[in-house]
């Protein structure tokens, strides 16, 4: 709250500053946020934020929850960003997180071919000029984001359904805990907190019956669990994640994110996160959700 002002903060008030690379998904994050109640704002310039704050905190409660559309469209203000919120922690009690929305680049190019949209920042050139120098100009941003999420290879139902289940918490105390199965040949997810390797496990791919099919099948998911040293992993992981999650409760974590992998994500990494699914969160102050990254990449 301000110093010099005497009306009572908003209790628990929060602030979501959307930024991110252009075409990586940010028109799909406030609709999301939308649905979730938050008062949106597209665009605003960010040397107008500590305005918007003390508003929220003057509103007594009736403006909850807020999210702040920040990109390069108003890049003569753009630089202000970082004393903006620096000047919210100093002065407010609202808490603050910056969603940062990311894609690689030839994702990104695709976007752009398709949607005949000009970069903003090479509205004469090729796309790609833009989207380097964009990048160029967001590194420090990305460095000091909350939350990093990679939209390369999510379609939009699947991006909404993510920011739905990491913001869904404001409206309780739950923390959010997202099992994600992925491919190392695709990439580790890079908004992962944990990551584990399973490749090791012995591999369905290899089984001429089992290859069509996912670890959410029955008889894949049972192939990958029968084996001795599928339980022993399992029996220690799970010590382990007992362990590290209350730590991250600790520390003020709203969510933890678990990425699964093995080498084409699709039998074992998806079967150990199905599992993993049905183990974690039974505790009241928990909730789970378990995602498929490249289950469905070479189906056709």
């Amino acid at each position: 709250m301000s110093e010099n002002n005497n009306t009572a903060p908003s209790v628990g008030a929060t602030l979501i500053i959307i930024t991110g690379m252009s075409g990586a998904g940010k028109t799909i994050a406030v609709q999301s946020l939308e649905d979730l109640g938050f008062f949106c704002v597209d665009n605003l310039p960010p040397v107008l934020i500590p305005k918007f704050a003390e508003l929220i905190e003057q509103s007594n409660g009736k403006i909850g929850k807020v999210a702040l559309v920040i990109d390069l469209r108003g890049r003569e203000f753009f630089t202000a960003l970082s004393e903006s919120l620096n000047y919210i922690k100093d002065h407010f009690t609202i808490h603050c997180e910056i969603l940062f929305l990311d894609a690689n680049d030839s994702v990104l190019v695709q976007r752009y071919k398709e949607s005949r949209r000009r970069h903003p920042l090479a509205p004469d050139g090729m796309p790609l000029d833009g989207i380097r120098m964009e990048r160029k100009l967001l590194e420090d941003l990305k460095s000091s984001a909350t939350q990093v999420i990679d939209t390369s290879t999510m379609k939009p139902s699947v991006l909404k359904k993510r920011i739905i289940s990491r913001f869904s918490h404001l409206e309780s105390s739950l923390l959010s805990i997202n099992i994600m199965s992925f491919g190392f040949k695709y990439g580790i997810p890079i908004d992962a907190d944990l990551v584990f390797d399973v490749r090791f496990l012995p591999n369905p791919h290899y089984i001429e019956t089992l290859r069509p099919h996912t670890g959410m099948d029955s008889d894949v998911y049972e192939y990958v669990m029968k084996w001795p040293e599928t339980q022993t992993f399992l029996t220690k992981l799970l010590d382990m994640l007992h362990f590290l999650i209350p730590q991250y409760r600790k520390e003020g974590k709203s969510q933890v994110i678990i990425g699964i992998g093995c080498t084409g994500g699709k039998h074992r990494s998806v079967a150990i996160s199905e599992y993993l699914g049905k183990m974690l969160g039974t505790s009241e102050t928990e909730a789970v959700a378990v995602s498929h990254r490249d289950a469905d990449r070479d189906r056709h």
